[in-house]
């Protein structure tokens, strides 16, 4: 098992992600972080790394671009103990990600308020998230992904209890709760997006 050394917070359901955040760094884990998200763990007194300084490109677009980058998704979909990807990851300077704690845009209840407009459901379509998401439970050989708040405990526990590292069977369990949140978020939009009419919906005319 190998010792997590960077992780990459980004959260909309900020509940105790500064004591997560904190208990990281207490184990050697350097932090990065994405706008709200980081404040909150900066204000915490954790240091903390934006994103940009990774990608060396800033957050643009009201938040719509952020993550979706080479050295994001680089560092966390390389096979670690494939040379080839090793070796590209070196020449273009990317940083191995070792943890990925995502939680997605609250679109179900942007669209339960009375009113809401198709623009402002639209801009509560959460995409980085869960490209990251899905990006971290696909190589969760190597990538521990933690979608729900709630499993923040567990796998501090099992870093403790092994040099910094989670186990297998852990990563998978969690890579399995990912896809079922990420499918479960995708017929949410299906489901609001199928009692649109574009013929009389104002957002077409």
């Amino acid at each position: 098992m190998k010792k997590i050394e960077r992780a990459i917070l980004s959260v909309t359901d900020k509940s105790g992600i500064s004591e997560f955040a904190k208990a990281l760094t207490e184990m050697g884990v350097e932090i990065i972080s994405t706008g709200g998200t980081a404040r909150v763990i900066r204000d915490a007194g954790v240091e903390v790394k934006d994103v940009s300084e990774i990608t060396d490109f800033p957050e643009m677009m009201n938040g719509r671009v952020k993550t979706l980058h080479p050295k994001v998704h680089g560092g966390i979909l390389a096979i670690r103990d494939n040379q080839e990807h090793v070796s590209q990851m070196e020449e273009h300077g990317i940083p191995s990600i070792d943890m990925v704690v995502v939680n997605l845009y609250a679109f179900e209840k942007t669209v339960a308020k009375e009113g809401v407009t198709l623009a402002e459901a639209i801009e509560n379509i959460d995409i980085g998230g869960p490209t990251m998401l899905r990006s971290s439970a696909k190589n969760f050989r190597y990538v521990t992904v933690i979608v729900d708040p709630s499993d923040y405990e567990k796998v501090l526990d099992e870093m403790k209890a092994n040099q910094g590292a989670t186990t297998l069977k852990t990563r998978f369990q969690l890579a399995r709760k990912v896809f079922a949140t990420t499918s479960s978020y995708d017929t949410a939009i299906t489901k609001y997006l199928e009692t649109i009419d574009p013929d009389t919906d104002p957002y077409f005319k």
